[in-house]
């Protein structure tokens, strides 16, 4: 999961404190692989020695390490905490059943994510047990709202009209990661309308080809506003979204089953 660090408006916009301390936290998330001390001060525009103090601290606590190179990594520390966090959140513990029941029955991954802002964060995930093929997603990851399933699922309770749409773009242009990607206000709102005639959503390789997903709304604590939403992402030479479709009543009777027993 990516953030950004806002600079404080008394300083500058140079971080100071605590806020250096979580900039850094922040960058080291970035880098599965590790960064060097030169790296992060650049990227968040600090010194050497503030940055290597602000490491200093995280080092002391566990929440970042250096590896065999010398690099920086997260520490041990900090991924304990937040899988443990993970695995006892509410929401986790409720959807993880439905997930498994999907992954089991299409023999492809599961997803169960929220909107946030113009993108959609993946809260949880399940890879089949079969199949030597995984997606690369990952728990904490995001994908642009309106090239996945899940994401136009959410994208067409929230924008009810095509000025609903115009405001939530803004004035930043869409990112269109294949050709099929749909990027016009009325072709959006079009598809949001269908959406909800249909009650399900569909990724028809609009954010990665090769993948598509069906995708139904979560409802647990409203019965009009979707608490999240479920996907199943196939490998699109595998599982023809066709076949996703074909089985819509089964997969719609293993989530609001057990979202009704949640």
């Amino acid at each position: 999961m990516t953030a950004t660090m806002q600079p404080s408006p008394h300083n500058d916009g140079r971080l100071v404190g605590s806020d250096r301390v979580l900039a850094v936290l922040v960058e080291l998330a970035r880098h599965h692989e590790g960064t060097t001390l030169d790296d992060i001060a650049q990227n968040i525009e600090g010194s050497k020695p503030t940055v290597h103090r602000a490491l200093a601290s995280l080092c002391r606590a566990g929440l970042a390490q250096q590896d065999a190179r010398g690099h920086y990594v997260l520490g041990d520390e900090f991924l304990r905490m937040a899988f443990t966090h993970h695995a006892a959140r509410p929401d986790h513990l409720r959807i993880q059943p439905i997930l498994e029941r999907l992954a089991e029955r299409t023999g492809e991954t599961t997803h169960y994510a929220v909107l946030d802002g113009r993108s959609i964060v993946y809260r949880a995930k399940v890879d089949p047990t079969r199949g030597s093929m995984r997606l690369t997603s990952t728990i904490g990851g995001r994908n642009p709202a309106h090239t996945t399933g899940v994401g136009k699922l959410l994208l067409a309770y929230a924008l009810r009209s095509e000025d609903d749409i115009h405001e939530w773009i803004g004035g930043r242009p869409l990112e269109r990661p294949t050709d099929r990607s749909i990027t016009a206000v009325e072709a959006m709102h079009a598809e949001f309308q269908l959406i909800r005639e249909r009650g399900y959503a569909l990724d028809d390789q609009e954010n990665e080809m090769g993948v598509n997903c069906v995708a139904l709304p979560y409802f647990r604590t409203s019965s009009t506003v979707p608490d999240g939403g479920v996907s199943i992402s196939g490998i699109a030479h595998r599982t023809r979204i066709e076949d996703l479709v074909n089985d819509l009543p089964a997969l719609r009777h293993i989530v609001e089953g057990q979202a009704k027993r949640a």
